[in-house]
């Protein structure tokens, strides 16, 4: 079986659940309809199922070793842009991150995978994720059982800094852990006119914000990377009154555990001395949302060989400050989190992921279907 041959056969079935899918989208926890369309297949198509909220956990085969395959179904608040004849019908709700085309590449794997059963020589375990959209999903497929068994785990995105039908492959760090900073500056309000009479926590704000860009530039090893960025701002409402308080929000982002500290740890040192030395106080509230997606490289090794074996095209992707929390199944047990290029300037596929216009390169994704059939059927030989 060629599983390049395989998948091309049912390309354009791949292409319209794609479509179907992108037609209504759903927000995190919401997959209704999606995952009854899985569900319905699956059932079909002989898969042992087993429902996690709007998640689903399908396994086939039978062997000590298995596999699992993921994919996440949710959308974005996003109102799409795009003028196709598969525009999304929900008003404010878009899948500008291509999480429909996930979905639909690997059900049509699902479907090549259980028409060939008699040639597995493992366990397949595959995952319909909800909520990867800043819902932690992962986590919650985790502790419903979704990696009890599994010897590896594997995940393909879309991904639009690859030209298109290229596999960006990567051992080690691809994605940063990311959380989340809120903060409240309070001083004393008052008029405008008489700043002397008040604790302004507006000035305070602002150098904050400049002094959080020296975390980065002056406090991180040159050769490390991170990010700090105040994404929102908060304080007064009138032109002529000088607010109690500031609010500011953020995120920061860090490929090790050190530089997650060295970063949370300076806000605070910064919050502190600034709100001191202008006689205000401050609150701090970090909250960590995913930790790095870092491929292990054995793992990693497999995917590159597997992928050249099918003649498929392998190109080096470069680390993003953007996370995934497919991280959390990488902690739990060794996978590599795949990207497939649908760059395609062309056809006008260039719109950055989480954009009103993003849309993918629909004739590439027979190709993230047949590297998940290739994976599964080549596991039994790792």
């Amino acid at each position: 079986m060629n599983p390049v041959e395989e998948a091309l056969k049912i390309k354009e079935q791949i292409i319209a659940w794609r479509r179907d899918f992108h037609m209504y989208p759903e927000l995190k926890y919401e997959e209704e309809r999606t995952s009854k369309i899985v569900e319905e297949h699956l059932k079909e198509w002989g898969y042992k199922i087993k429902r996690v909220g709007t998640g689903i956990i399908a396994d086939i085969g039978e062997d000590d070793k298995r596999i699992a395959l993921r994919a996440d179904m949710d959308a974005l608040p996003v109102q799409e842009e795009n003028d196709v004849p598969y525009k999304s019908k929900v008003p404010g709700k878009m899948h500008a991150c291509g999480h429909d085309a996930h979905t639909a590449m690997l059900l049509g794997a699902a479907k090549i995978i259980a028409e060939h059963e008699d040639k597995l020589q493992n366990g397949v375990r595959l995952i319909f994720q909800p909520a990867e959209e800043g819902g932690n999903g992962a986590l919650n497929m985790i502790e419903a059982g979704a990696l009890e068994g599994v010897d590896a785990i594997f995940g393909i995105h879309v991904w639009m800094d690859l030209p298109s039908g290229v596999f960006g492959i990567r051992e080690g760090p691809v994605l940063a852990g990311a959380g989340t900073f809120s903060i409240k500056i309070k001083g004393k309000g008052g008029h405008g006119a008489a700043p002397h009479e008040t604790v302004d926590p507006i000035p305070i704000a602002a150098q904050a914000i400049l002094a959080f860009q020296t975390i980065v530039s002056r406090n991180l090893n040159p050769i490390e990377t991170g990010v700090v960025s105040v994404c929102a701002v908060q304080g007064g409402t009138a032109f002529n009154v000088i607010p109690e308080e500031v609010e500011m929000k953020g995120t920061h982002r860090f490929f090790s555990e050190e530089v997650r500290k060295l970063i949370e740890i300076r806000m605070d040192e910064i919050l502190r001395g600034l709100t001191s030395a202008h006689g205000a106080t401050y609150e701090l509230d970090i909250k960590e949302l995913v930790p790095p997606t870092i491929n292990h490289p054995r793992m990693t090794e497999f995917v590159r060989k597997v992928a050249l074996k099918y003649d498929m095209r392998v190109g080096e992707v470069a680390k993003s400050m953007g996370a995934e929390d497919f991280a959390y199944y990488l902690q739990k047990v060794p996978g590599v989190f795949i990207q497939l290029g649908i760059r395609n300037e062309r056809k006008g596929v260039i719109y950055p992921h989480h954009h009103p216009k993003f849309d993918v390169d629909e004739d590439v994704l027979h190709l993230g279907t047949a590297l998940e059939i290739a994976l599964a059927f080549e596991f039994s030989n790792l």
